[in-house]
């Protein structure tokens, strides 16, 4: 069903061009959009219309024409002004908003089989059955991409989005709950992942040049059959969730930038305490100072150079080096072998998921 605000515009539009006023009625005579507020008065003529045979008629000076969606009465438009043309001005405005009904249709259409796909709520054969009725290609390379912002509940970022990526009819805009837009990257043989994140790039600069706040767009992995969408869409569900724990820096973070983080977000928090109790012995990361803290983090970014790290904290090396012999003290760790930094390092990464989950109460 085409929305009022689109039909507003519509009779609008045409009225700008033609000169006539339009108005357009439901089947129980009700205004949905009108151009003359003296048109109002139309509504219960037009209800009388509607349960007439006719398929156009001349009342009180106004042409009235019926509307239909595959023999379906949807609307009754109803032409009014001076000349003669009017009545060619109605057939074609009338012909016009069937056209739309059908466009919009296709679109809800298009728009269902997409949001079941990425639910898995379809049988393998369904897809390919739907997808060659609605003329999608099914063994195109596509992606998935999760766009959330702060104002994600606001249904305006749909349209936004739509209106962004009107140039391309292959890509698919849907939302499969209120939290997220989802966008079904159609991707040409010659795109890869610096491509894709290109494009993402694009989108969150476009939505923070409308004033949307927080962008955060994340990717799946690239498919080639369009049953395996579904798993693209999953796999940006992760990137999403995983990018704000450990990449909360970032805007865009694609699935395969994930790395050990992947596979921390999905160990079960128990495990995860265990972990940390034997590690840290009941102590936390947060107990430590926040100058170890950023001897650490420094410390790991230089890939574990005593050099780099004493010159980039503007301190001698034997001030690290003790600092680092104070840290294998009071955890058993030494930074400087690398399994002690692998494990403290992941040690770290648990604790954050940990905080993370804890928000959420879970």
């Amino acid at each position: 069903m085409i929305s009022n605000q689109i039909l507003q515009s519509t009779i609008e539009g045409l009225k700008s061009i033609a000169r006539v006023e339009l108005c357009v009625v439901d089947t129980d005579g009700k205004v949905v959009a009108m151009t003359a507020e003296e048109m109002e008065k139309c509504g219960k003529p037009a209800a009388e219309f509607a349960r007439s045979p006719a398929d156009s008629q001349e009342i009180q000076g106004y042409q009235y024409f019926k509307i239909f969606d595959e023999q379906q009465l949807e609307y009754v438009l109803i032409a009014g002004g001076i000349g003669e043309d009017v009545y060619m001005v109605g057939k074609m405005v009338a012909f016009q908003i069937q056209n739309l009904l059908v466009a919009y249709k296709e679109r809800f259409d298009k728009d269902n089989f997409i949001k079941n796909l990425l639910l898995d709520n379809l049988l393998l054969v369904d897809i390919y059955s739907r997808a060659k009725k609605l003329h999608i290609q099914t063994d195109v390379k596509r992606v998935a991409l999760i766009i959330e912002t702060d104002n994600a509940r606001d249904s305006n970022v749909l349209e936004t989005m739509r209106t962004f990526l009107s140039s391309n009819s292959k890509d698919f805009i849907t939302a499969v709950d209120e939290s997220n837009v989802i966008v079904v990257k159609d991707l040409s043989e010659g795109d890869n992942a610096k491509t894709i994140d290109q494009a993402a790039s694009s989108m969150a600069a476009f939505l923070e040049k409308e004033n949307y706040q927080n962008v955060r767009i994340a990717y799946g992995t690239t498919v080639g059959e369009i049953k395996d969408v579904s798993r693209s869409f999953k796999e940006a569900k992760m990137a999403l969730d995983v990018g704000k724990i450990f990449f909360g820096e970032r805007d865009v973070i694609a699935y395969s930038e994930l790395g050990i983080g992947r596979l921390i977000y999905q160990l079960p928090i128990p495990l995860c305490k265990m972990f940390i109790k034997e590690i840290f012995d009941g102590k936390s990361p947060d107990d430590f100072d926040e100058e170890t803290l950023t001897t650490i983090n420094k410390f790991f970014e230089n890939s574990l150079n005593v050099s780099e790290t004493s010159r980039q904290l503007f301190i001698h090396r034997n001030t690290l080096v003790y600092r680092l012999d104070k840290l294998q003290k009071s955890t058993g760790l030494d930074l400087r072998v690398f399994e002690d930094a692998i494990t403290f390092k992941i040690a770290l990464m648990v604790v954050r998921y940990m905080k993370y989950m804890e928000s959420f109460d879970y």
